[in-house]
């Protein structure tokens, strides 16, 4: 995967750039910058444009799920909650309303066991 460190370096350099101290401060603008600047980003780090098919970007997503699950991060998650290796891991795909919207919006991720 991408190192995403580098992706949160543009964000914090925009922030900084425009005076926001929250993402949710970067206005329309500010944000159309950063989408351009990650994809200049995602470009030099992989040699090629990010894809702009949706569903190849999501077979993109997905396989890096899959990839992800015996990364070192994930086995010592395991190992530390005490999951068993074989038990595996899934992909759920869902639509998705905006999260973006204000302080009572937002999005995340959600962990079973």
């Amino acid at each position: 995967g991408l190192d995403h460190s580098l992706f949160e370096e543009l964000l914090e350099a925009i922030k900084e750039e425009t005076g926001a101290r929250q993402d949710t401060d970067l206005t329309a603008e500010a944000m159309q910058t950063l989408c351009a600047r990650y994809l200049s980003l995602f470009k030099s780090l992989t040699g090629g444009a990010f894809p702009s098919d949706v569903r190849a970007q999501l077979r993109i997503a997905v396989d890096a799920v899959f990839r992800s699950w015996g990364n070192p991060r994930a086995r010592k998650y395991r190992a530390l909650n005490e999951i068993p290796d074989d038990l595996g891991t899934a992909v759920n795909v869902q639509a998705m309303v905006f999260g973006n919207m204000g302080d009572d919006c937002a999005t995340g991720v959600g962990f079973t066991r």
